[in-house]
């Protein structure tokens, strides 16, 4: 793996010296989406999108293709048809690493080509506001006298970003993961409706997906997987680690091609999105969503997925979750 990425990182820049790009692209550009409208990974591509072609950093159309089911095996299968191009794109988060350890098919990072990272963001855990848990002392004290007390709603499945990062902090906790009662759902939305009508006691999200309730105080927010506090919404949050369960954990989003992609396409996209999160709107959206500037290229990307599939391969273990 290091061998293969100081290999790209060399092509790359042969690929980019003498001031004109070898590549670009003819014909619409697809940025694939592995779930349905209105989640995380939708509203990432719609973004990256929108500033793309607001900013005419990039000429062709750009299209959102939503592919959802089979845990994002379904979008990876439909990026690969497309085999060598330089014209597909998909969002990725630790699904495309996740998947593969848990058993959920064969589809893995390394059957495509890393393009970029983007961001960070991290896990709250929020409950209704009717609920009988006031803080998270509380929610910790109740899970330890008994894993089992609560039920934990998560999307788009178990082994998702959401449910790992509150598994992990449970676990640095003292709290038997294996033993927590966890409720998969299709989205977002539907995890959320499932929490408003008393149906589930708690939600695991990335912050963007529950501000609007955060805004309205319709939810409240327990605890957050960040290294340290947050601001906006989530100011008055303590971390895990403040609440004695010493976690960090993000759930992180980048962008990969299909296999086969060449150094010259690899180069012509280090160049836009170098540029796409260097804008004003880029890093205003990622202030207004909470989230870390993770910006790193395609040499670097295909290190840290590497790094990410050891790191969340002991997590799973140690979680009862890897196959």
């Amino acid at each position: 793996m290091n061998r293969f990425r100081w290999l790209l990182a060399g092509l790359v820049m042969l690929a980019t010296q003498g001031g004109a790009m070898a590549w670009e692209p003819a014909g619409p550009v697809e940025i694939v989406v592995a779930a349905g409208p209105g989640g995380g990974n939708d509203r990432t591509a719609r973004l990256v999108a929108k500033v793309l072609a607001e900013r005419k950093l990039v000429s062709n159309p750009l299209v959102v293709i939503n592919k959802p089911g089979a845990g994002g095996v379904i979008a990876q299968n439909y990026l690969n048809a497309n085999a060598g191009s330089g014209n597909h794109l998909m969002i990725t988060n630790p699904a495309i690493v996740t998947n593969a350890l848990m058993g959920m098919g064969k589809a893995s990072y390394t059957d495509v080509t890393p393009v970029a990272q983007l961001f960070t963001e991290y896990v709250v855990l929020i409950t209704r506001p009717g609920s009988d848990l006031a803080d998270g002392r509380q929610l910790l004290e109740r899970l330890r006298k008994s894993p089992g007390a609560l039920t934990l709603g998560v999307a788009p499945a178990v082994g998702a970003g959401t449910h790992i990062g509150a598994a992990l902090a449970f676990r640095n906790a003292g709290i038997d993961p294996t033993q927590l009662r966890v409720i998969p759902y299709s989205t977002s939305g539907d995890v959320m409706t499932a929490l408003m009508g008393g149906h589930i006691d708690l939600m695991a999200s990335t912050p963007i997906n529950v501000l609007p309730q955060l805004q309205n105080r319709t939810v409240r927010p327990l605890a957050i997987t960040s290294r340290k506090r947050m601001g906006g919404n989530l100011a008055g949050v303590p971390t895990f680690s403040e609440l004695g369960a010493e976690t960090e954990f993000g759930n992180w989003r980048g962008l990969v091609g299909p296999r086969g992609m060449r150094p010259e396409q690899l180069a012509y996209w280090q160049q836009v999105f170098t540029k796409l999160v260097a804008t004003p709107e880029w890093q205003a959206e990622l202030a207004s969503q909470l989230s870390d500037d993770q910006f790193m290229g395609p040499a670097d990307s295909a290190k840290f997925l590497n790094d990410e599939h050891q790191r969340l391969g002991r997590i799973l273990r140690d979680l009862g979750l890897a196959k």
